[in-house]
């Protein structure tokens, strides 16, 4: 089984990485993430967890990885995670043209971009599962907060992108689900809400999402599912 995932430097990706390569399906993982110390850590874990041809680090912004970089380690993809988000945390007045430029940049265009790109290693005979990590924050008729005006809808966006492509790819073997995240203690967790802490760890969060990718393809899809206890 093969899997990429986006966003692997912190928090949920980071763990989502290490629970995969412990899982008994031994997964080969393609981790893509721009800190090359965390990407090494994972390196080092997958080392230490006896299986270091496993794990793949791609040190590299999202919207510059292309299928040939991915073909050099895989020649499909059962799993596609897309993890990686920006946040930033202002009031709406003070949201440059650049800020909603960047966000919308990381948390919408480069998983269209990253699913275009791996499309023809997904599908045919098996059934694959592309799963977007969307948050409460971008959930319809949830609660909204001050100064996250970027994020949250490019989150909605995110969600909408997820409803389309399950559509567009209904007959193709290619199953696409979007999970609303809620409070997660992860470094964009404190960057939002400075302070709060959320019953939910990233491992909690990690090894949900992995059964989540694993399974959930056989149950939903074109979902945007709510996965929260709390919300700040």
């Amino acid at each position: 089984m093969n899997a990429i995932i986006t966003g692997v430097s912190s928090g949920i990706g980071f763990e989502l990485v290490k629970r995969l390569l412990t899982d008994d399906t031994m997964y080969k993982v393609v981790g893509i993430g721009r800190r090359a110390d965390r990407l090494q850590t994972l390196v080092d874990f997958a080392h230490e967890r006896g299986v270091p041809d496993l794990f793949v680090p791609i040190a590299s912004d999202v919207m510059d990885v292309t299928l040939d970089a991915i073909q050099k380690h895989m020649d499909h993809v059962d799993i596609l995670v897309n993890n990686a988000g920006l946040l930033r945390n202002a009031p709406f007045a003070q949201l440059t043209d650049a800020d909603f430029v960047d966000v919308y940049r990381t948390n919408v265009f480069a998983p269209a971009r990253l699913i275009r790109e791996v499309l023809p290693l997904m599908g045919g005979e098996r059934t694959t599962h592309i799963v977007n990590m969307g948050s409460m924050g971008g959930f319809q008729g949830s609660s909204k907060f001050p100064g996250l005006a970027a994020y949250s809808s490019s989150k909605s966006a995110l969600a909408g992108l997820t409803e389309c492509l399950a559509e567009e790819f209904k007959d193709c073997n290619i199953k696409v689900n979007c999970l609303a995240i809620g409070a997660v203690q992860t470094e964009m967790l404190a960057m939002a809400f400075p302070g709060f802490n959320a019953l939910v760890t990233a491992m909690d969060m990690a090894e949900y999402v992995a059964d989540f990718a694993r399974n959930a393809h056989r149950y939903y899809n074109g979902k945007v599912l709510p996965v929260s206890c709390t919300i700040p």
